[in-house]
C-alpha cells in the first residue's frame, strides 16, 4: 500500500559530478520491493509543480535511498537540498521484479543501476551482473557490487585496463548469452531494444522501463508504453514488464 508522508533528508551527496545519492527517513511500516518507485516532491514550491519519480535504490529499516542524475530543473534543486530539510514522499508505486528462485542475470545501463541494486542486495551472491557505463568515472559502487553479486562484468564505451570496451548488450552476448537464467534489466530504451533482439524466446526477461511519470496512479496517462495488448501505463501496469510484451 502506498502512502504520502513528510521525510527528512539524512544525506544527499554527490557520487560523481552529475549523480547523487539521497537518503531519507521513512516510517518503519512502509514496505517496498525491488523495481518499485516513489515520487519525491520539493516542499513549499510551485515550480516545479510536479513531483519526480525515482526508483528505490535501497531500503533498510527507517531509511530509503534514491540514486539520481542531475539533468533538469527539478533534480538540480533536489541536489542542493541539505541534511534535515523535508521532502514530500509518495509511494511505493508500481509492479516489482518477480523474485528469482536461484541465480539470475542483471543487465544495468548507466543510471539504470538505480532500479536493480536493491534486487542484487536482496538476493546476495546470486546475480551475474552486466553493467555498462559511458566511461570509467561512472562506475558506481564497484566494491559493494563485487561483494553482493556472484560475478560482475563491466563495459565502458572508452577503453580501460580492466573493462570490456563497448556497449553492455555486446558484453552480455559474449559472456552471458549461454547462461540459461532469468534476466532482470534496466537502462535506456536503446539498450532494451537491443536486448529484446538477443534474448531467447523461452528465457524470462523482466525490464524496468524509464518513462516520465507525474501522478503515479494511472490518472494522467502521461507515461503510456505500447505493448502487444495495447498501450499500458508504466506507473501502474509497470514499471516492470516482461520484455516480450513490449513493442520496442
Amino acid at each position: 500500500m502506498n502512502k504520502l508522508f513528510k521525510s527528512k533528508i539524512i544525506t544527499n551527496e554527490a557520487v560523481t559530478e552529475e549523480i547523487y545519492l539521497i537518503s531519507l527517513e521513512i516510517p518503519e511500516n512502509i514496505e517496498t520491493k525491488p523495481g518499485q518507485f516513489c515520487i519525491l516532491r520539493l516542499n513549499h514550491r510551485l515550480d516545479p509543480l510536479l513531483g519526480r519519480p525515482f526508483s528505490i535504490f535501497d531500503h533498510v529499516c527507517g531509511e530509503i535511498k534514491f540514486l539520481y542524475r542531475v539533468k533538469g530543473k527539478g533534480t538540480k534543486i533536489l541536489s542542493q537540498l541539505k541534511k534535515d530539510e523535508l521532502l514530500t514522499v509518495t509511494g511505493p508505486f508500481g509492479k516489482w521484479y518477480p523474485f528469482p528462485q536461484g541465480d539470475f542475470i542483471v543487465i544495468a545501463g548507466g543510471i539504470g543501476l538505480a532500479s536493480v541494486y536493491y534486487l542484487i542486495k536482496k538476493f546476495p551472491k546470486k546475480a551475474h551482473l552486466f553493467y555498462g557505463v559511458r566511461n570509467e568515472n561512472e562506475i558506481l559502487f564497484y566494491e559493494e557490487l563485487k561483494e553482493l553479486a556472484k560475478h560482475v562484468y563491466i563495459s565502458t564505451e572508452k577503453e580501460t585496463s580492466y573493462t570490456y570496451r563497448g556497449v553492455v548488450t555486446e558484453l552480455f552476448k559474449e559472456k552471458g548469452k549461454s547462461l540459461s537464467l532469468p534476466i532482470y534489466a534496466c537502462g535506456p530504451m536503446v539498450m532494451l531494444k537491443e536486448l529484446k533482439k538477443i534474448v531467447n524466446e523461452a528465457q524470462p526477461c523482466y525490464v524496468a522501463t524509464e518513462e516520465r511519470m507525474a501522478c503515479g496512479v494511472g490518472a494522467c496517462l502521461g507515461c503510456v508504453i505500447e505493448t502487444k495488448q495495447g498501450f499500458k501505463r508504466v506507473c501502474t501496469d509497470g514499471p516492470v514488464f516482461e520484455i516480450k510484451e513490449l513493442l520496442l
